[in-house]
C-alpha cells in the first residue's frame, strides 16, 4: 500500500518555437521616419528622405514668444511679442528694431488697414492701440475685457476684435466708438476672418465651435468641431474655409470632471502655444486661454472653461476643409501635434505645428509631406511672400524664410531601436535613390532608454550601403543617423534602411515543479474528502513560495494513496527567446548528497515515476531546462528548480490494543500507534461498524510518530460488542485494529 499527495496535474508542453535568431530593425516609410528628428531634411508621402528646402534666418527676437504677424504692402514685417509687450518692425533690407512697447505684456493680435495704419491688441486687460510709424501710439478701443486675441478689418475698413474672457466680438468703426456685435455664449474668441462673401467668421473656445456672422446678433454654426478650439482660419476665394482645430477629442470630458477643483488662474504667459487667426492684412496669434471664467450673457452653449488635457493616442488636432455648400472633410490630423499656421493655395495646404516647428504640406489628394523642422518649439504662423514662405517660431522668437531650392547639407537622426536586451550588431544596408550628392551613416548604442553621456560616441562614416559593419558596442539599445550632402542643387535620397542584430541568448526558466499522483487527482474530482481526511499538495514556484501554505518555511510534501502506482512530476517553464526546450529530471532523497539522474532528453514537461522504487523516505526533485538543441554550442543556457521534499509513505502505522478494562456498562481500551516513517495525523474509532468519530491522543495533539490513545466507551449494550480503532499517517496511510468486547 502506498499514498500519493492529490494535485490536479498541471501539464505544460514544451516550447515548440525555435531559437532566437538574428533580428532586423528596419525602416522604410512614411510612418517610420516620422518618428525621427529632421534637420535640413524633408520626407515625401512616399517615405523618401531627402534634402530639406533652405532655411534662412531673417530675424531673432530677445523674445519666446512670436504671437503674431503683419505683413505692409512694401514688404515690412510687424511683430507682436511676448512676454514684454514689444512690437518689433523688420523692414525689408533686414534692418529691424523695437517700433513701441506696451504696458501690457503680450501683443497678442496685429492687423493692417487696407491704408498701411498698424493696430495692436494687448493682454491682459485687454486694449487696442493705433501705432504711428515713430513709435508712437493712442489706444483705439477698450472693450473692458481680459483678453484681446483676434483682429480683423472688413472691406469698408471697419475694425472687428474678438475678446475673452466672455467670448464677444465688437466692431469699432471709429477710435472709443466699438458696440457689440455677436455674444457667442463661448469664453474665448479665439480666430477671426472674413470669407469670400464678406461674412465674418469666428473661432471659439472650449467648445471648438466655428460661426459665421453674417450681420450684427445673426450668426450660423458653421461647424461644431469634436476638438476644444478652433485655431486657425483660412477662407478661399471659392468659399472653401481651412480651419485648424486641436485640444483632444475627449478633452472635455476629462476637464469637466475636475473643472470644478481645478481653476485656472494662469495668464497667456504661463504657456507659448499660440493661436493664428487670418486677417485681412494681418494676423492673430494665440496661446492657450486660461482665463477666470464668466457667465456669458445669452449663452447659446453652456459655458465650461478647464485646461487643455492631452490624452496619448487620442486625436489631438486636425485640419478640416469646409466647402462652399458646407460639406466637411477632414484633411490631415495628429495625435501628437498641435497645427497652429495655416497657408492654402489652389495646388498645395502648409500647416506648421509644435513638434520642433514642422512645416507639412497637404497636396490635393490628402497625401502629406513633411518639408522641414525649424527646431524651434513650435512653428506658429506661416505667411506668403514674393521671396518665399515665412515661418514665425516661439521659444524662441524667430522668423525664418524657406527657399525654393534644396539645403547643401541635412542629418536624420532615426528614433532609438529596443532590442530587449543585449544584442550583438551585426551590418547596417540601405537603399539610396540618390539624384546626386552622397548618403553616409552611423550609429550609436547604449543600456539607457535615451540617449545620454553613457552612450557610445557616433561611430565613424558608413558609406557601404550594401552592408557596413557596425562598430558601436554591444548594448541594448541602438540609434542611427543619415549625413545628406547635396550636389549642384542636386539632393540625395534615403528610401530604406536595415539593421541586423543578434540579441543575447537568455537562460529558459523553471518557474514551477509539481509533485503529484494523477489517479489521485481523478479520485478527488469524483468524490471529495473532507476538509478533515483530504490530503494538501504543494506546489513549488520560481518565488519559492508554496501553494498549499500561508505560513513561512518550506514545508515537506506528503505523497498519499493512488489507485495506481506512478508520481506524477510536472514543471513550467519560460524562455524569453520562445526557444525549444529539453528537459533533464533528477532526484535525490533528502539524506543524501548526490543527485540521480531520472530522465533526461525530455521534450514535455511532465514524467511518471513508479513508486515503488522509491522505499519509504522523503525526496527532492531538480528540473533542468536547457535550450542547446536550438542555439549554437558555446550560447547554450541552463535553468532549474527543485522541489520541496516529497516524502513517500507506503507503510501504514502500527496500532496495538491493550484489554478493554470493564467497569459495569462502561469500559475503556488503550491504543498504542506508531509510524516508521511519518507522524500521525489523526484517529479515529466505530462501535459495531457505526459511524466513526474521532479520538484525541493523551497528550492532547496528533503530531508524533507514536502516539497513545485512550477510548472510553459508555452505557455499553448488553452482549459482545466489536471496537475497532483506525490512526493515519502523513501520507495518509490506515492502519486499524479490532477489539472485542463481551
Amino acid at each position: 500500500m502506498k499514498r500519493l499527495a492529490i494535485l490536479p496535474a498541471l501539464l505544460l508542453l514544451a516550447h515548440s518555437l525555435t531559437a532566437a535568431t538574428t533580428q532586423t530593425w528596419e525602416m522604410n516609410t512614411y510612418d517610420d521616419f516620422l518618428a525621427g528628428k529632421f534637420e535640413g531634411v524633408s520626407l515625401t508621402r512616399e517615405g523618401r528622405l531627402q534634402l530639406a528646402p533652405k532655411l534662412e534666418t531673417v530675424f531673432s527676437a530677445d523674445q519666446q514668444a512670436i504671437w503674431s504677424v503683419a505683413r505692409a504692402a512694401d514688404g515690412t514685417l510687424y511683430l507682436g511679442t511676448g512676454h514684454r509687450g514689444r512690437v518689433y518692425r523688420v523692414d525689408p533690407s533686414g534692418k529691424s528694431g523695437v517700433l513701441w512697447t506696451a504696458t501690457e505684456p503680450e501683443v497678442f493680435a496685429l492687423a493692417l488697414s487696407r491704408e498701411g495704419q498698424l493696430y495692436a491688441a494687448t493682454s491682459p486687460n485687454g486694449k487696442v492701440y493705433r501705432i504711428d510709424e515713430d513709435g508712437g501710439a493712442t489706444e483705439y478701443f477698450a472693450p473692458g475685457t481680459t483678453y484681446i486675441w483676434s483682429l480683423a478689418f472688413d472691406s469698408d475698413g471697419v475694425l472687428f476684435v474678438g475678446a475673452g474672457d466672455e467670448g464677444k466680438i465688437f466692431r469699432v468703426a471709429k477710435p472709443g466708438e466699438g458696440e457689440l456685435y455677436y455674444e457667442t455664449g463661448q469664453a474665448h474668441v479665439t480666430a477671426l476672418a472674413f470669407d469670400s462673401a464678406g461674412s465674418l467668421l469666428a473661432g471659439t473656445e472650449p467648445n471648438g465651435i466655428l460661426y459665421r456672422v453674417a450681420e450684427k446678433d445673426s450668426a450660423f454654426v458653421l461647424y461644431d468641431a469634436n476638438l476644444p478650439e478652433i485655431r486657425s482660419l483660412v477662407p478661399m476665394p471659392d468659399g472653401t474655409v481651412y480651419a485648424a482645430a486641436l485640444g483632444g477629442s475627449v478633452a472635455r470630458q476629462t476637464a469637466a470632471a475636475t473643472a470644478a477643483s481645478t481653476k485656472s488662474a494662469a495668464s497667456a504667459v504661463a504657456h507659448t502655444s499660440v493661436t493664428v487667426s487670418a486677417a485681412q492684412g494681418g494676423v492673430e496669434i494665440k496661446p492657450p486661454a486660461a482665463a477666470k471664467p464668466k457667465p456669458a450673457a445669452a449663452a447659446s452653449t453652456p459655458l465650461i472653461s478647464y485646461p487643455m488635457v492631452d490624452i496619448p493616442g487620442v486625436e489631438k488636432s486636425a485640419l478640416f476643409r469646409i466647402r462652399a455648400d458646407n460639406s466637411l472633410e477632414k484633411v490631415w490630423s495628429s495625435t501628437e501635434e498641435n497645427a497652429y499656421g495655416l497657408l492654402a493655395s489652389e495646388r498645395r495646404l502648409v500647416l506648421s505645428t509644435d513638434k520642433k516647428g514642422r512645416i507639412y504640406e497637404v497636396d490635393n489628394r490628402g497625401q502629406v509631406t513633411l518639408l522641414l523642422e525649424t527646431g524651434e518649439e513650435e512653428a506658429v504662423r506661416l505667411l506668403e511672400t514674393g521671396e518665399g514662405m515665412l515661418v514665425a517660431t516661439s521659444n524662441m522668437g524667430k522668423i525664418f524664410r524657406v527657399g525654393s531650392g534644396p539645403a547643401g547639407q541635412g542629418v536624420y537622426e532615426a528614433p532609438v531601436h529596443d532590442a530587449g536586451r543585449v544584442a550583438r550588431w551585426g551590418r547596417l544596408s540601405w537603399r539610396t535613390g540618390s539624384t546626386g550628392g552622397a548618403v553616409a551613416l552611423q550609429t550609436r548604442s547604449g543600456n539607457s532608454a535615451r540617449p545620454d553621456k553613457t552612450w557610445s560616441e557616433w561611430s565613424a562614416e558608413l558609406t557601404d550601403n550594401g552592408g557596413s559593419p557596425i562598430t558601436s558596442e554591444n548594448a541594448r539599445y541602438i540609434q542611427w543617423r543619415a549625413r545628406f550632402r547635396g550636389d549642384s542643387g542636386a539632393t540625395p535620397v534615403l528610401e530604406n534602411v536595415r539593421l541586423a542584430y543578434l540579441p543575447q541568448n537568455v537562460a529558459p526558466k523553471v518557474t514551477a515543479v509539481t509533485v503529484s499522483s494523477q489517479a489521485a487527482a481523478q479520485t478527488e474530482q469524483a468524490a471529495p474528502q473532507t476538509a478533515a481526511t483530504s490530503a494538501y499538495s504543494i506546489t513549488v514556484t520560481d518565488t519559492g513560495e508554496t501553494g498549499a501554505s500561508t505560513v513561512s518555511g518550506t514545508s515537506t510534501q506528503n505523497l498519499s494513496k493512488a489507485a495506481s502506482d506512478n508520481i506524477q512530476v510536472t514543471w513550467q517553464t519560460e524562455d524569453l527567446d520562445g526557444d525549444r526546450l529539453v528537459y533533464s529530471l533528477f532526484f535525490r532523497g533528502v539524506e543524501e548528497s548526490e543527485w540521480k539522474l531520472l530522465k533526461d532528453e525530455l521534450e514535455t514537461a511532465s514524467h511518471q515515476i513508479d513508486s515503488d522504487a522509491l522505499a519509504d523516505g522523503r525526496y527532492y526533485f531538480r528540473v533542468v531546462a536547457s535550450d542547446e538543441r536550438v542555439n549554437p554550442a558555446g550560447t547554450a543556457r541552463e535553468g532549474e528548480k527543485t522541489s520541496v521534499p516529497i516524502l513517500v509513505d507506503h507503510t501504514p502505522p502500527a496500532l496495538s490494543a491493550s484489554g478493554a478494562q470493564r467497569s459495569g456498562a462502561s469500559a475503556q481500551v488503550t491504543i498504542e500507534a506508531s509510524d516508521a516513517a511519518s507522524a500521525l495525523v489523526r484517529c479515529e474509532y466505530s462501535i459495531d461498524a457505526r459511524p466513526w468519530k474521532p479520538l484525541a491522543p493523551e497528550d492532547g495533539i496528533t503530531d508524533s510518530k507514536d502516539e497513545r490513545f485512550s477510548v472510553r466507551l459508555e452505557d455499553l449494550e448488553e452482549g459482545e460488542r466489536l471496537l475497532v480503532v483506525r490512526a493515519y499517517d502523513s501520507a495518509q496511510n490506515a492502519g486499524l485494529v479490532k477489539v472485542v468486547l463481551r
